[in-house]
């Protein structure tokens, strides 16, 4: 029988027209294949330059850091000099009596300040700057009885001020001349006059301020009303004591309601360019600087205003044009960390050249403090040190004679196949696993039954293990043994047979055959898995929080046995710190990690291509 063929059909699928439409198939399938890759790459490289940006940007915030220069009289108590005279270096004196005489000293009238505000003009400067100026005198014994200038670091809050952390300080409207006359009966207080076009940027942040507090009392009036709406949908089918007070919580929400009204009403009227403005601490603020004073205005109207002196002006003659200003704060007084009393006297101090900018060493060569200003990294520098000596100790050697023997050694059966699936699974689990098994069995002991059956097994090396670099090894070491293992079997088992053969058939043994001529060919890439997974433990953070290196540490451990923390830890702790100048020294944390990481990398790289051999 023979079959019969239709090469009509065949022929028709070879047209140049059922052709062209498969070619242009197969070029769009290909295009959007690149595309999606070219997608890809261009959303990383995207997120990367975010990333990368972000942390860059904030890392600049704490590069320097800022000091005010004050003249202080060195004449330490009896006390503080028995102090200075220690050779103890831990033995510190506290000469805050120094530099706060000599700031005060730097203020018009300082000596007539309250109590309250001698506390905000000290609230500038550093807690610890008495300690600081203590430690230089300590260091030049010759500087007693002299006058000296000593460089007092500012406080953190005053540091996130000067970076326009609190909003921008501008032009409030300088324009034209300013004129002056005393309030009757209110010796603290000064009338200002001025042209019509002056103060113009402080009106308008005015009328914006009272725009949206006007926008916010009508959303709780809304509120209110919705309120009222629902109990009287209530109230309708109440009886007894629950409709009494259903009636008392209607009275209420009705007060409510009709309060935030009136008060939106009230802040609609002055959104108005005539109006008469009475400023909160809730406004933004308006210094003005004349005749050597400054004055923080309370009322201000189109063409007058009246305010409070914060420091006295010399003359109440009138200020040319160029011979005063008025400044902005955006942010309102009950919104920061800095009052306008502070605000006066950083600008004087600016003014006559004492604040100054110094590279932020501190945060390189300081262990962590309570204090923002005073927190460096070097505690934790020193304590990822020695956590990653131990891990390295413990891990590289036990995971390349663990490969060694699995490849070269160990029988091929049903045992080792079971180990080497529990490493390949082992490569998998989560790192705050390792964690717990690590505060388990090396810190708290194990208990079965309520029988203990060993106590920690670090407590024989430290009476408390918890915290410590040597604990925080030993799990980052089983945590890093899986990918040991798995990178050393890989370089181990891409040695060609070849080479083992040629070993043994001049009479070398199996043990001498895996370490004279297998274990050097296969130490490149053991190298390069050893050393990525070192950097995977460096930068591990869980595992060790659950071990107890996420606690307050001021000093850098000198041995792994003593408490230290280390850098991912830390960089969680700032991170939770609601001080806005540890965002900056988080970021400046994260820079110097990646640093290392990077490093690491680029080493496993160079150390592989520098011993790799081809055959």
């Amino acid at each position: 029988m023979t079959a019969t063929i239709d090469m009509t059909a065949i022929s028709a699928r070879h047209t140049s027209a059922e052709s062209a439409r498969r070619t242009s198939r197969r070029h769009w399938a290909q295009f959007r294949l690149k595309a999606y890759g070219v997608i890809a790459i261009a959303i990383a490289a995207a997120a990367l330059v975010v990333l990368v940006s972000t942390i860059v940007t904030k890392t600049m915030t704490v590069l320097t850091e800022s000091y005010v220069e004050i003249d202080v009289a060195i004449e330490p108590s009896a006390r503080d000099l028995a102090k200075l005279q220690d050779p103890d270096p831990r033995v510190r004196a506290a000469l805050n009596g120094a530099w706060r005489d000599g700031l005060t000293a730097m203020v018009p009238g300082g000596e007539a300040l309250s109590r309250k505000e001698k506390g905000e003009l000290f609230g500038l400067v550093s807690r610890d700057a008495g300690l600081e100026l203590g430690d230089v005198v300590k260091a030049d014994p010759m500087l007693i009885g002299e006058e000296y200038q000593f460089e007092a670091l500012l406080d953190d809050q005053v540091q996130m001020y000067r970076q326009g952390e609190f909003g921008k300080v501008g032009d409030a409207g300088t324009e034209g001349e300013l004129r002056f006359e005393p309030v009757e009966g209110e010796p603290g207080s000064v009338a200002l006059g001025f042209a019509p076009q002056a103060m113009s940027e402080a009106r308008l942040a005015l009328r914006q301020a009272r725009a949206e507090q006007a926008a916010r009392a009508r959303a709780e009036a809304s509120r209110q009303q919705a309120a009222i709406a629902s109990v009287s949908a209530r109230l309708d089918g109440a009886a007894g004591d629950e409709r009494a007070q259903l009636e008392a919580a209607l009275e209420g929400y009705r007060a409510a309601a009709a309060a935030a009204t009136r008060l939106a009403d009230g802040f609609l009227s002055q959104v108005d360019v005539g109006a008469e403005y009475t400023l909160t601490e809730e406004d933004p603020s308006v210094l003005v600087r004349a005749n050597g004073g400054w004055i923080k205005l309370v009322t201000l109207t189109r063409e007058h205003a009246t305010g409070i002196l914060l420091e006295p002006l010399d003359t109440l003659a009138p200020a040319a044009e160029g011979g005063w200003r008025a400044d902005l704060v955006e942010r309102p007084e009950n919104a920061r960390n800095i009052s306008d009393r502070q605000i006066v006297w950083l600008s004087n101090f600016e003014q006559q050249g004492k604040i100054v900018e110094r590279p932020n060493w501190r945060l390189l060569t300081s262990s962590d403090s309570s204090n923002a200003e005073l927190a460096g990294i070097w505690g934790a520098l020193v304590g990822s040190f020695w956590t990653m000596i131990v891990t390295f100790l413990l891990a590289f050697p036990i995971g390349v004679m663990a490969s060694i023997y699995l490849e070269e050694f160990a029988p091929k059966n049903w045992l080792t196949d079971l180990i080497e699936i529990n490493i390949n699974n082992l490569a998998a689990v989560p790192s705050i696993v390792f964690g717990l098994l690590g505060i388990t069995v090396l810190i708290s002991g194990v208990k079965l039954f309520g029988v203990e059956l060993f106590d920690g097994l670090l407590k024989s090396v430290t009476e408390d293990p918890r915290s410590t670099p040597l604990a925080g090894g030993v799990v980052l070491a089983l945590m890093s043994l899986p990918t040991i293992i798995i990178a050393a079997r890989a370089s181990i088992k891409a040695v060609p047979p070849s080479i083992r053969d040629a070993a043994l058939g001049i009479g070398a043994s199996k043990l001498q055959t895996a370490t004279h001529h297998v274990l050097p060919l296969a130490m490149p890439g053991i190298l390069t898995g050893s050393i990525i997974a070192m950097a995977q433990a460096l930068g591990e953070t869980a595992p060790l929080i659950i071990i107890g290196m996420n606690s307050f540490i001021q000093e850098a451990p000198l041995s792994p046995t003593d408490k230290g923390n280390v850098l991912p830890s830390l960089i969680y702790l700032w991170n939770n710190n609601s001080e806005r100048l540890f965002d900056g020294k988080t970021a400046a944390a994260i820079s110097v990690l990646l640093i290392f990481l990077i490093a690491m990398n680029a080493l496993a790289v160079l150390l592989r291509k520098q011993f790799e051999r081809r055959w």
